[in-house]
């Protein structure tokens, strides 16, 4: 820590008491004109400033002053250390609004921060404020106009530049982040997991409240473990995800009715009709079912009767004649419960197959919506020629991800979906590398889709790394589940890299030749 040849133990000759003193003993301060020291181009960890780093080898013994007078002790207490520093390059100096020595301004050429933690509710928030130098103040914020106004001039009168960390609750925390972003204040998402976590770290306890949640968010503030708050409504993806998620509503409901009909209705009613059922958009089965849910709604007519009423409910077929008269076999010998086609069961059958043909419908115009609504979005438009991404899964994609320019790097995208590698690993033991699974999992889920639709498609680079991946073993399930998840994240590399970089997609890459040309296999 000290200049070079300042403290040095006497030389031999010093040993000799015939012999005056080899050297002047020189005083540190003529030297060092000021022992408060300004910055260091190195860390200086806490209690440890007499350890010289930048050697190749450490000396204990140096700099004296801290071994003797502890001058050079430690510069700021550890948790000073921790809420109030930065680095700037490899410099590392201190706030002096922090409370410890006055030094040099952390933020270097930015004001000091002020920190507050927000914990949201549906009728009142719990919010926080630490100031640097003075006392925590805690006071309520209610979900109101006039709460929200008076809180942004509490906020825009501060001294200091307010840094506000919230952690999503449902969708309750959008007014209030959605009004703080427009008055221009820097805001941060905190992870419930990782509040959970640190709750529990912090306090060595399961306890939980709305004031110990607004401390552990200032904590997580002063570490820096948050992430930026993208608005949704600022950056004008608000709609996308409304469709977005309106549609995978109706369709999650539509699955539930669709169970119901194949796990309830019909193994009462007329179980042989599954067999029948082979896609799940196919409306014409839903009307099909509705107009004959029992034996006693078939066999009320002859077969030939039976093939011209039903000729319009069965869609298009190559063989329409065939298929019905198969269809009248099988509700003649049908197992199902013998119930009357007027009965109140019935009538609840059919009361369900209409609100699944209903759901249908709705979630075709949702569709037709998204459709003209980004048709001249050139993003979306790219993301439509991946193998595998249709309209829906495009919309899914531009909603959950927003702007992927936003990510400098492909890895960062795939951390957001949660396709990054994670394995645990302690002294000798290292685990096996899974996915983290801790992005978003609707992101996830479309590329997922999208890669088991790719493999299935011809003349792609998809399939050819799914087949180079399986081809040791191709039945070995195992492995073709961790090639489809290699896959999918390939997709969401190649997506990110096509927006990125405007470019469209290409099943292959060519090797690039200086006049153009494309190179045969025989060259």
């Amino acid at each position: 820590m000290g200049p070079e040849g300042v403290v040095l133990v006497p030389p031999s000759l010093d040993d000799d008491l015939g012999f005056l003193e080899g050297v002047e003993d020189f005083t540190i301060e003529k030297f060092v004109p000021e022992l408060p020291i300004e910055g260091f181009h190195i860390s200086v960890l806490p209690w440890t400033p007499g350890l010289d780093k930048e050697r190749l080898h450490i000396h204990p013994v140096q700099p004296l002053p801290d071994r003797m007078c502890r001058e050079l002790g430690s510069v700021v207490h550890h948790e000073e250390a921790m809420t109030d520093r930065t680095f700037v390059g490899s410099k590392c100096v201190f706030n002096p609004h922090s409370g410890g020595p006055a030094m040099t301004s952390i933020l270097s050429n930015t004001q000091p921060t002020t920190w507050v933690g927000i914990d949201i509710a549906k009728r009142h928030n719990d919010v926080l404020v630490e100031r640097p130098g003075h006392r925590r103040r805690r006071f309520r914020v209610a979900n109101r106009l006039d709460d929200y106004q008076r809180f942004s001039e509490f906020l825009t009168d501060l001294p200091e530049r307010p840094v506000i960390g919230f952690e999503a609750t449902g969708n309750y925390h959008r007014t209030l982040a959605f009004f703080l972003a427009k008055k221009g204040f820097s805001l941060r998402l905190v992870s419930s997991v990782a509040a959970a976590r640190t709750r529990e770290a912090l306090y060595n306890s399961w306890d939980k409240n709305d004031p110990k949640d607004a401390q552990v968010i200032i904590h997580m503030l002063k570490t820096g473990v948050t992430q930026y708050y993208h608005d949704p409504l600022i950056h004008e993806i608000n709609e996308l995800q409304e469709l977005s998620k309106t549609h995978f509503q109706i369709s999650l409901h539509k699955v539930r009715i669709q169970h119901s009909i194949l796990t309830h209705y019909l193994p009462l009613y007329f179980p042989e009709a599954e067999k029948y059922m082979t896609n799940s958009r196919a409306q014409w089965f839903t009307h099909l079912i509705e107009r004959y849910p029992c034996r006693a709604a078939v066999t009320k007519f002859s077969q030939e009767k039976f093939i011209d009423d039903a000729w319009s409910f069965v869609g298009r077929k190559v063989n329409k004649t065939a298929f019905l008269e198969d269809f009248y076999e099988t509700a003649t010998q049908t197992i199902g419960l013998p119930v009357s086609e007027d009965s109140e069961a019935i009538r609840m059958f059919r009361i369900v197959l209409r609100e699944h043909q209903r759901l249908c419908e709705v979630r075709a115009d949702i569709e037709k919506e998204a459709e003209s609504f980004l048709g001249d979005n050139l993003d979306y438009i790219r993301l439509k020629t991946l193998p595998g991404i249709g309209p829906i899964l495009s919309l899914t994609i531009l909603a959950e991800g927003g702007d992927l320019r936003r990510f400098a790097h492909h890895r960062q995208f795939l951390k957001y979906c949660g396709f990054d590698l994670a394995s645990q690993q302690s002294g000798q033991f290292r685990g096996r590398s899974k996915l983290s699974k801790r992005g978003n999992r609707r992101l996830r889920y479309a590329f997922w889709m999208a890669a088991t639709i790719a493999i299935r498609m011809r003349e792609n680079s998809f399939r050819d790394k799914y087949a180079r991946y399986t081809q040791s073993d191709p039945t070995n399930a195992d492995l073709k589940r961790k090639a489809l998840t290699a896959v999918a994240a390939k997709m969401a590399r190649v997506a990110h890299g096509m927006i990125k970089n405007e470019t469209n997609y290409r099943p292959f890459h060519e090797r690039a030749v200086p006049g153009g040309a494309i190179p045969s296999k025989g060259r």
